[in-house]
């Protein structure tokens, strides 16, 4: 494929994307300045959206997420997750990067970055060991990745997230820093709040969307559905995503604004985790083999984390004015703009790395 015509193809994916799909960076700016403005002008908010919360997991945050999921779940070819669950290569391969690469990298950043400030520092060993469940979803599916295959990884992500979070917080903040002569820290991690963060996060929206797709097809087929219907629900995933990120702002605008030293410091190992995290799970998905929605979707689902998750069980172990919640809030304040970036470069990288299959974003 000659330059030009890869720079024609690229032109021509930018041309059919919707008005919405386009300027989805400018969105994202304005809704997180919304939020910031809201969480300042508006005395009162984020107490009230701290109030709507049932087991410490937030109300319009769960409906912001469930808003943003269900569309690309209802996108799935469910009968398709065979060709994934036989694939040991794509599964061992994500199993180390989410619970042996992913934690490990962000105690080194937390302690490297973070010596003098240990609140700070818990609080981002807490969010590496929350793997992601929900907005890879999205962040995979504008990234044009593979959606089955993003399908089965949360799903197993969620199974060891149950399993090893208690685990790998006890060695993490416990058993590795006594080896290492470290300061130590008790965790105490309720599993019910780690099960219901899964049932909510992942299993509500993963059921509607395989009732919504068997249900479908069922009643007129999958040429309407997948023609008529898809396209109906499609915009409100981001819709749902950028409901969500106001709220994320608004709730927590006010701490960031007047901690802004604060903010920068925990920034900066986060900004590490990410880069380092998807570059590295990019470049071994093409390593070993993978193409470029596999590549895309082992990336996204390493490099992302729960901060659902992160949040509540920080809230939970040390109070929600402690540094570790301010952690654990700023994780996902950076993680936005970052894996939104990311998923330009990653089209950009597919257009160069993968030009086999050019039209691979036309995507329903």
């Amino acid at each position: 494929m000659t330059t030009q015509n890869t720079t024609d193809d690229g032109a021509a994916v930018v041309a059919r994307l919707s008005t919405l799909d386009r300027f989805l960076p400018v969105w994202i700016i304005a809704a997180m300045a919304a939020g910031l403005l809201l969480g300042r002008l508006v005395p009162g908010l984020a107490p009230a959206l701290d109030a709507l919360a049932v087991d410490g997991v937030s109300l319009p945050i769960a409906l912001g997420l469930l808003i943003m999921m269900y569309p690309v779940l209802a996108k799935v070819r469910y009968d398709r997750l065979d060709t994934v669950t036989g694939d040991r290569r794509l599964l061992l391969t994500s199993l180390l990067l989410n619970w042996v690469l992913g934690p490990a990298l962000m105690f080194a950043l937390a302690w490297l970055m973070l010596p003098d400030l240990p609140e700070y520092r818990t609080g981002l060993i807490i969010v590496g060991l929350a793997r992601c469940i929900a907005m890879v979803i999205i962040w995979n599916d504008l990234a044009c990745g593979d959606r089955e295959a993003a399908a089965v990884l949360v799903a197993l992500n969620s199974v060891f997230q149950v399993v090893m979070f208690g685990v790998l917080g006890w060695f993490y903040l416990s058993v590795l820093p006594g080896w290492l002569g470290l300061p130590v820290t008790d965790l105490d991690v309720s599993t019910w709040e780690i099960v219901t963060s899964v049932l909510i996060f992942l299993g509500i929206p993963l059921l509607a969307g395989y009732l919504t797709r068997k249900l479908g097809e069922r009643a007129k087929g999958r040429d309407w559905y997948e023609g008529k219907f898809l396209p109906r629900i499609g915009p409100f995933a981001l819709y749902g995503l950028l409901f969500t990120i106001v709220l994320l702002f608004a709730l927590q605008g006010e701490a960031i604004t007047s901690q802004p030293l604060d903010v920068a410091r925990i920034a900066l190992p986060l900004l590490a985790y990410f880069a380092l995290m998807w570059a590295g799970s990019y470049a071994l998905g093409r390593a070993v083999g993978m193409g470029y929605e596999r590549t895309t979707t082992l990336a996204f689902t390493a490099a992302g984390n729960n901060f659902e998750l992160a949040i509540a069980v920080a809230i939970g172990a040390f109070g929600v004015t402690s540094g570790q919640a301010l952690a654990g809030v700023v994780g996902p304040l950076i993680e936005v703009p970052v894996l939104v970036g990311l998923v330009y470069v990653s089209l950009w990288l597919r257009r160069r790395l993968f030009p086999a299959r050019p039209d691979a974003v036309s995507r329903t």
